[in-house]
């Protein structure tokens, strides 16, 4: 560790001189209890951005517990709670920070006002009880979300919020567009006001405030590091690829005000922490060899990977999760989907192994298959093989096809069942997936479905089954005990499920603004339909207008299914196998009455499949 001392002094003795900036306000708390926070923030009167110190909460605003600051938001914890004023939202909304366009607000009517939406207990499950809720139950939710145009601004104000009148805030779910929507959180935008604050080798940029005027955030340029503010920490220069000035200058935004010598003295303690991590590393590259065993993955070099994506091209990319990025690449000769793990903290790590622990215990020809990895210090990698015709999803929303027949609908229907089936009986312990959707059923050019994304899937131990550390998953497909109970179980992978079929039947979205309001959620509007016997009324038109009797049938049978895995008493829901069976005798009962065709196609597919197979994989030219 010693042999990098001289550059260590070098460097902090630059950050020394440098950070006198950051220091020359000394009117500013910026810690508060066992937390500290980075310019702009603080917690007295003299912080450009005050934040409320709660004994019990830590860092909060309008009492409600800040959950994280980033260098653009502030995310927000906002439990379900019945009748919480309208004047907690106004609280959110300052010189210096307002609620963004990527949040859904839900919102309570109250006895005397008409019109302000649906039941909560449709929201959060008949049998969930909240707090300061009657117990009749008879509670009215409004959902809202303002969608971002081209020439509005990037945060919203209290007037679009309130625009329904309704009397009390409910909860909120912050949609991040690269990821999936979080419940009970809210995102809040923050700048700081004109004259623009950067520092000269920083860049200003503008946030469009609701009121027309504009707001400014800094950052520094690439191979600088530091907040970007000219009250800050600044920007320091720092070679291409230089590990230790990053991370050691990065390290200043979590220190508060103070003298230069006791920044030295904690600078010199991250030198400690950081041999402490580098020792954690290796035990954890060591955790995963012995998570590998005797396992046929590889374990590439870094080196090779970044040349296989091209350096993660953003031309190579296929989509993002909630933990990762995915990219195309080509790695011996052969295609391949590489997962890069999202640095959000040092337990990264943890995931990145769970992930290939678990999918290196299972075999099944709708599983996706795992192929190598690569653990490294400060970034993790999955690779996967490459399913090459998008998502359930993409073609279902005729992103990928403009139909996508019924058999062969009801064929990944059946494939997907039986993959969950196997992970749920087959595997001892089990593992739930705890992320069924229909973007994360991949398809084949023969239109054979491949489960993939187990970044949050869990093993099924005796002593643990029932608990969870918190709700995950995407909106629409979270089994509503689940979501407020904690209680995992196989039964919350057959309720997402559930809501893949009514997407398979309707190709519908699982989420969708436009509808009336209480048919926002699929789940709840196909739970309408079938139980009152009008599943004609939500079946995809391209479907209806191809119908037969036999397909009239088993839609119906399917409809009925769903049904059956959306109960929202998850007891009296069937279990996986069971649905897979009835998928497969649904299934079979339509081959038989086909002449000379299979299972996995049918005659008015059989051309749609032949022209995917034909198609070249497209390659961007950088690659």
């Amino acid at each position: 560790m010693f042999r990098h001392q001289k550059k260590y002094v070098a460097i902090m003795l630059t950050i020394i001189i440098f950070t006198t900036r950051a220091e020359k306000s000394n009117s500013c708390e910026r810690t508060c209890g066992g937390y500290a926070i980075q310019y702009p923030f603080g917690f007295s009167e003299g912080c450009d951005i005050k934040l409320n110190c709660s004994s019990s909460n830590g860092m909060e605003i309008g009492g409600l517990r800040v959950n994280k600051v980033t260098s653009s938001s502030i995310f927000i914890d906002v439990p379900w709670k019945c009748n919480r004023s309208m004047q907690v939202i106004r609280s959110l909304f300052s010189n210096n920070f307002a609620p963004t366009r990527n949040n859904s607000f839900i919102l309570q009517a109250g006895s005397s006002t008409l019109g302000c939406g649906v039941p909560a207990t449709s929201l959060v499950g008949n049998q969930t009880e909240l707090e300061d809720c009657s117990k009749e139950g008879h509670i009215i939710s409004f959902f809202t979300i303002v969608h971002r145009k081209n020439n509005e601004s990037d945060v919203v104000s209290y007037e679009e919020v309130n625009r329904n009148q309704c009397k009390f805030w409910f909860s909120a779910i912050a949609f991040d567009p690269a990821v999936s929507g979080q419940f009970q959180m809210l995102e809040l935008g923050w700048w700081l006001q004109y004259p623009c604050p950067c520092h000269s080798d920083a860049k200003c940029k503008e946030v469009h405030l609701a009121d027309g005027k504009l707001g400014f955030r800094c950052h520094c340029p690439e191979n600088y590091v530091g907040d970007g503010y000219q009250n800050g920490t600044g920007c320091l220069i720092c070679a291409k690829n230089d590990y230790y000035c990053k991370h050691l200058t990065s390290k200043l935004g979590k220190v508060g005000g103070g003298i230069s010598v006791v920044l030295f003295l904690g600078l010199l303690a991250w030198l400690l922490y950081d041999n402490i991590l580098r020792s954690l590393r290796k035990k954890a590259e060591k955790l995963l060899r012995e998570v590998l065993g005797n396992s046929s993955l590889v374990v590439y070099p870094y080196n090779e990977i970044e040349a296989a994506t091209n350096s993660f091209s953003d031309q190579r990319k296929l989509g993002s999760g909630a933990f990762g990025t995915v990219y195309l690449g080509k790695l011996h000769n052969q295609w391949v989907a590489i997962k890069k793990i999202k640095s959000r903290d040092n337990n990264n790590v943890v995931h990145v192994i769970n992930e290939i622990k678990l999918l290196s215990l299972v075999s099944h020809p709708n599983l996706v298959r795992i192929l190598g990895c690569w653990i490294g210090e400060t970034k993790q990698i999955i690779v996967f093989e490459f399913v090459p015709n998008g998502t359930l999803s993409q073609h279902l929303q005729r992103q990928k096809s403009n139909v996508l027949p019924w058999i062969t609908r009801l064929t990944i229907a059946s494939e997907t069942a039986n993959a969950i089936a196997y992970l749920h009986s087959a595997i001892d312990p089990p593992i739930y997936h705890r992320d069924i959707k229909s973007s994360n059923i991949l398809l084949d050019y023969d239109f054979k479905s491949k489960v993939a994304d187990f970044g949050l899937s869990r093993l099924g131990l005796a002593d643990i089954s029932h608990i969870s550390t918190g709700p995950r998953g995407t909106p629409g497909y979270v089994d509503p005990s689940y979501e407020h109970n904690f209680h995992l179980s196989d039964k919350s992978d057959v309720y997402s499920f559930g809501v893949v079929l009514v997407e398979i039947i309707t190709a519908l979205k699982v989420v969708d603004f436009s509808r009336p309001q209480n048919e926002v959620n699929l789940a709840a509007l196909a739970v309408d339909r079938i139980g009152r016997g009008c599943v004609e009324e939500i079946v995809d038109p391209l479907l209806s207008s191809h119908e037969d009797e036999w397909t009239n049938y088993s839609v119906h049978k399917v409809a009925e299914l769903a049904f059956r895995c959306l109960d929202s008493r998850r007891d009296i829901r069937p279990a996986m196998m069971e649905v897979a069976e009835e998928l497969e005798y649904i299934k079979s009962s339509g081959c038989n009455k086909m002449e000379e065709t299979t299972c996995t196609t049918s005659p008015g597919t059989s051309h749609i499949h032949e022209n995917v197979r034909t198609q070249t994989l497209t390659v961007p030219a950088d690659g």
